[in-house]
C-alpha cells in the first residue's frame, strides 16, 4: 500500500521512538536509490556510471581507475565491475583517460552528466518535500551518530578532491 504524503498521519513520540530504525532506513534507502536508478536507466546509466561522471567532472584528470575504484567501492551494493563502467564510458566517447590514467569528461560526457542530473532533480525534490532543512540536517546527524556508534565512519566523505 502506498501512502500519499498528504495522508501521512501523526503518531505519539513514544510510538515513533519504538519504531525499528533498520526497517525505516532500509525502506528509505530502497525508495530513494530505486527512484534515482530508475531515472538513470532512462539514460542507459547505472549509479556507478553517475558517480564516475560526477567525479571526473569535479576533478578533471585527478581520478585514475584505481583511485576512483577505491573511492566508489564502499558505496557499491551491486558488486559492480567498475572497470567495465569506465570502459563503457570510454566507448561512448564520454570519458577520456590521459597517459597517467587521469580521467576527464569529454563534452559529450559532460552533456550526458547534465542530462542525468536533470533527471535526478525531481527525485531530490520529491524526497525533500515537506522536510525542512533543519529536520534534514538533524536526520543526517542522527544517522551519522548511529553509524559511528556501530563502528562505522560517521564522518562525511572527503570532498571530490
Amino acid at each position: 500500500m502506498t501512502t500519499r504524503t498528504d495522508d501521512l498521519r501523526d503518531y505519539p513520540d513514544e510510538e515513533l521512538a519504538a519504531q525499528p530504525i533498520g526497517a525505516w532506513t532500509g525502506e528509505a534507502y530502497r525508495r530513494v536509490v530505486g527512484a534515482i536508478r530508475a531515472q538513470l536507466a532512462v539514460e542507459n546509466l547505472t549509479q556507478p556510471h553517475w558517480w564516475t561522471l560526477n567525479h571526473a567532472s569535479g576533478a578533471p584528470g585527478h581520478w585514475t581507475r584505481a583511485s576512483l575504484t577505491d573511492r566508489l567501492s564502499p558505496y557499491d551494493d551491486q558488486d559492480t565491475d567498475l572497470d567495465a563502467v569506465y570502459d563503457d564510458l570510454n566507448a561512448r566517447g564520454w570519458l577520456r583517460e590521459d597517459q597517467r590514467g587521469g580521467m576527464t569528461l569529454t563534452e559529450e560526457g559532460e552533456a550526458a552528466r547534465l542530462r542525468a542530473r536533470e533527471r535526478n532533480l525531481p527525485v531530490h525534490t520529491r524526497t525533500h518535500e515537506g522536510v525542512s532543512q533543519a529536520d534534514f540536517v538533524t536526520t543526517v546527524n542522527v544517522l551519522r551518530r548511529m553509524v559511528a556508534n556501530l563502528g562505522g565512519d560517521g564522518n562525511l566523505p572527503d570532498p571530490v578532491i
